[in-house]
């Protein structure tokens, strides 16, 4: 198992946000995680990430333990078990400072420790596969939405990651951008990418997801494949029956 949360519970003040959710990942699966706006996606995948801190509940990534009944693993050992997680921001945070190619080599160099020629070599080969191989010299205010989604996607991959998340990641965008970054994302679904997204692309759920988890108001109230999940009443009444 790639991934596995138990009973994750997450309160911002009086509110809980995350109220005893499971969830496991397998190596090479593609999960999406739907609802409602406010039904704790995007928080349980921060959660899961160590972007926010859990107040109750256990994750294992990779074999390794994040945190037990609440209680985190050491510092020194916080940051290696989340260098299995690659995350994909909504609106993207490029650093807007430095050039497309310099924003896919820079934590290569300092935190994986890469030459800057083979971090340049592989930021090369990635933009290449995202079909954005002649902007390395760009930056991102050059960039469309679509396209700095796509350099962001590059990015995450860089740091080799055992599982690739994606927070809402074509909400930034009109359709016809959504697209370019929801093909890319298709592709790296094709090499068995253990992924995680959170989404309302209903369709894309449906095509591409090998497994649908739909929340609401913190619980998982539905979950197994896109034909099952999609037939359920509840999820019915969410995606207007789509």
């Amino acid at each position: 198992m790639m991934l596995k949360a138990t009973n994750i519970i997450k309160n911002f003040g009086a509110l809980q946000v995350l109220k005893g959710v499971h969830m496991e990942i397998r190596q090479g699966e593609v999960v999406a995680v739907i609802g409602k706006s406010g039904s704790g996606k995007s928080t349980l995948l921060r959660c899961l990430n160590n972007l926010e801190k859990v107040d109750g509940g256990s994750i294992r990534i990779n074999g390794q333990m994040l945190v037990e009944n609440g209680v985190y693993a050491p510092a020194k050992d916080l940051r290696n078990i989340c260098l299995n997680m690659g995350y994909v921001f909504q609106n993207f945070n490029l650093f807007p400072h430095m050039s497309v190619l310099k924003n896919l080599t820079e934590a290569q160099c300092c935190v994986l420790k890469r030459e800057k020629e083979q971090a340049e070599n592989y930021a090369r080969e990635l933009l290449k596969k995202v079909g954005l191989a002649e902007k390395e010299k760009a930056y991102p205010c050059q960039l469309s939405g679509g396209q700095q989604q796509r350099v962001a996607i590059a990015r995450a991959l860089a740091m080799d990651p055992e599982i690739l998340c994606f927070d809402e990641p074509t909400s930034a965008l009109d359709p016809l951008l959504t697209q370019e970054v929801l093909t890319v994302i298709r592709a790296l679904s094709q090499e068995k990418r253990t992924m995680l997204v959170v989404t309302h692309e209903m369709n894309f759920a449906r095509e591409v997801a090998d497994r649908v988890v739909f929340m609401e108001e913190g619980v998982i109230v539905a979950e197994g494949t896109p034909q099952e999940v999609f037939e359920n009443e509840r999820v019915k009444a969410f995606s207007g029956g789509n």
